[in-house]
């Protein structure tokens, strides 16, 4: 059976074949009027628009191929033909397919305008994550040792009848309840506030829940940061300086990056 081309990125520059011997696939460029489609075929078992669904539902499949789709972005983001730079590329979305290498050129001449401006705004930046985790009952026992409306209301606790201690009691749960989220919304906003006054692009993903992150702790934050290169040690430092002081207070900050832009191109296949 014919094999589908696999679409990871586009690039302006025209890079030589890759191969990832350990993986068994050839990456090569298909290039037109300037710009350059980072492809490799793959088989119609793994991608064909059936097998794909099916093989979706395979979590460890899922997370070798998407490994695989990242590391070629990435190794084609820092294999610039241009000596002391990166490229810039455009990644695509995980699943995206061509039958034909003629059809590829069709969606290529079709959105060459598009590319060329979208790479010349991602020219000279590059994404950073940030992720704000905290720790629930840190931060509880810091709201219940701070709060002078807590601490008021624990001293009226100690001196109650029994049946108006029940009542107190339950005022401070909610107390603590609503005083908790509050510090969630305002401390995540903080941080990215700050972080943003870094960046030239900036956006909120969903939150990820423990399934997903394998941490204990909650996420309060999931976003990532377009930066600008000969900016990214002030970025940097902003984030070291916030999570130092963050830790204290019962969060936590979990910075990656350099990525390439995953959250900053809205480019999909046509």
């Amino acid at each position: 059976m014919k094999k589908l081309l696999y679409l990871y990125c586009v690039t302006k520059d025209n890079l030589l074949t890759f191969n990832f011997e350990d993986l068994g696939i050839a990456v090569r460029s298909i290039c037109f009027q300037g710009i350059c489609a980072i492809v490799s075929e793959v088989l119609p078992e793994d991608f064909s628009e059936d097998n794909l669904k099916k093989n979706l539902t395979d979590m460890g499949w899922v997370e070798k191929n998407i490994r695989f789709h990242e590391k070629v972005i990435e190794a084609v983001m820092k294999n610039s033909c241009l000596p002391d730079r990166q490229a810039c590329v455009i990644p695509f979305k995980f699943g995206t397919l061509f039958n034909t290498e003629e059809n590829l050129k069709i969606m290529l001449k079709q959105h060459v305008g598009k590319f060329k401006t979208t790479l010349k705004h991602l020219e000279g930046k590059e994404e950073w994550g940030v992720k704000v985790y905290c720790d629930i009952d840190k931060l509880k026992a810091n709201l219940i040792h701070e709060d002078k409306e807590l601490l008021s209301i624990d001293k009226e606790i100690n001196f109650a009848s029994p049946g108006k201690a029940f009542i107190l009691k339950k005022k401070k749960d909610e107390l603590i309840k609503t005083n908790i989220n509050k510090k969630l919304n305002e401390y995540g906003q903080l941080i990215f506030e700050k972080l943003n006054q870094h960046s030239t692009q900036s956006c909120i993903n969903k939150l990820l829940p423990k399934e997903v992150t394998e941490r204990k702790v909650e996420m309060i934050l999931n976003s990532a940061f377009l930066i600008e290169k000969n900016k990214a040690g002030g970025f940097i430092e902003a984030e070291g300086a916030l999570n130092k002081i963050s830790q204290e207070l019962g969060f936590l900050l979990d910075f990656t990056g350099p990525w390439p832009p995953y959250n900053f191109t809205n480019l999909k296949k046509a």
